[in-house]
This record gives structure tokens, sequence and C-alpha cells, in this order.
């Protein structure tokens, strides 16, 4: 799991709305014509003794192929206690979302902007040191979110219950299963009382006792007015959590508005009549 954190003073904001109200005040995430553009190489050497023959032999580096636009032109605002889903195929841009929010990448053009502590579960097994135990995993991890060592200490235990490590967290995280690396990652992520909480996927690994205390968490979050945004391929959850939905096909925004309608949008235009059948 990638744990990342962005702090940025803003003014004291008047208590937050539960889940459901309109959103109030300053925004909490605001992505403001936002591009993000990749360059993909065919023929980028693949080894340092590839590319040391290249060097020497004076070759023409490799041209770049056409670039792909993972977003265009993507305007965004989640207010606070607001749970917004994104959904979309694979290679739709959700991702590439995420982690422009949590800072690992930057946008081509345009701006985006968080308002408070962010904490996001971005990918599965990133952000952990694979041969460090998982309880030095989680002080690395909170030291990432600006905890000093005696904070992290406060928090240890609500993390390990949470996660129901305790009889793992000597172990190097690089023997963990995808369901531990999730109970982990989403612990930590959840016990530092974040202002803004970006999911992706967290709940498609984890099991049927997992699962369940993420959503009551997640819950919790919104009830405190925090906001989230949720990306999933789980269009059942997307509903269940959500009150509004993004729909991203090629980086670009195709439909948005309510959850259930724009999941059924979704679904219509990938599986016709999959709707009426289930009804």
């Amino acid at each position: 799991m990638t744990i990342a954190a962005a702090e940025q003073t803003t003014p004291q904001m008047p208590p937050s709305p539960a889940a459901g109200a309109a959103p109030r005040g300053e925004p909490a995430i605001l992505c403001k014509d936002v591009w993000k553009q990749y360059y993909f190489y065919a023929h980028r050497p693949r080894k340092l003794k590839e590319a040391f023959i290249q060097f020497v032999t004076r070759k023409t580096p490799p041209a770049k192929d056409a670039p792909v636009w993972a977003l265009q032109d993507f305007n965004l605002t989640v207010g606070r206690g607001e749970t917004v889903g994104v959904v979309g195929h694979n290679g739709a841009g959700k991702s590439t979302l995420l982690k422009l929010l949590s800072r690992i990448l930057v946008p081509t053009k345009g701006t985006l902007q968080i308002n408070g502590r962010l904490s996001a579960i971005i990918e599965l097994g990133a952000g952990f040191h694979p041969d460090l135990t998982a309880r030095e995993n989680v002080f690395l991890a909170a030291s990432f979110l600006g905890f000093s060592r005696k904070k992290t200490m406060g928090l240890y235990d609500r993390i390990v219950d949470f996660a129901e490590l305790q009889e793992h967290m000597e172990t190097p995280v690089k023997y963990f299963s995808s369901g531990m690396h999730a109970r982990l990652g989403f612990a930590i992520a959840v016990s530092v009382d974040p202002d803004v909480l970006l999911i992706d996927e967290i709940l498609a690994v984890g099991d049927a006792t997992f699962q369940p205390k993420c959503i009551d968490a997640i819950k919790r979050f919104q009830h405190d007015g925090k906001a989230i945004l949720f990306v999933s391929h789980a269009m059942d959850q997307v509903k269940q959590l959500c009150q509004r939905v993004i729909w991203l096909k090629h980086g670009q925004i195709m439909a948005e508005g309510d959850a259930v309608e724009t999941v059924t949008q979704y679904l219509e235009y990938y599986w016709p009549g999959s709707q009426k059948k289930a009804k």
C-alpha cells in the first residue's frame, strides 16, 4: 500500500456536515483543468548494458511514441463530508488521478489542491519496505505522515488491533499475503485521523471479516465529515458508500452524478441490457 500525506495550512473550518449533507465551506479536494500526459518508448533500453552500448555506439535515442493522455481537462470538487466514487475500465485514468492527488505524480497541466491531512491507500504492497517488519513499517509510514515516534506509539495498539496482525508484527512484510498487506495499510490509513482519504480497490483483497470492518470505518469517517475518494470495480460497494460517482473513460469524464444513476449508465454502456436483467 502506498501511504501518502499532504499537509496544508488552512483556516479553521466550522463543524463538518454528516454524510449526505451538502458540502459547505472550503472543499477538501479541488482539481482544476488537470491534464496528465505519458510518453511510451517502443525501443527504450531495458538494461544498463543496453544503455551503455547505445551510448558508446552513439546510436540515436529512440523516438517517443504518440503521447497518451491519462487525464484530459479533468475537474473535480469534493466537499467535506462527501464520498465520491470513481469508476471506469482498466486504463481509464483512475489510478493516475489518485497518484496525482497523493503527490506521487505531478500534472502536465492544471492545478490540484488538498485541504487538510491526506491519507491514501492506492497500491497493494507499495509504500512498505519489504525487508522491514510490520512493526517497523508502521513507524516508517507514520513518519511519512508527519507523526513523531511518540505519537505513533500512542496509535500503535489501535493500528494492530484494527489489522488483527498481533502475531505477525515482527515478520518482514515481504512474507505477507495480499490480504495482510491490505489489513496493515488500511489500519494505518484510518488510524491517523486524516481529513481526506483516498481508497483504491482496498476492499477487493479483504476477506469476509475484514471487509465489514473497512466499511464500518468508512461510514464512521463519513459521519465525522471526512472527504473520501473511492475507486473500485465493485459496483455494489460504490452504490452503497458513495453519494456521487464519476465515470472515467480514456481520461475524460463520461458522466457524473448520483451514484446509482451513474453506475447504471456505466454498466449499461459496456453490458447493454445487464441492468434490466438484474431487475
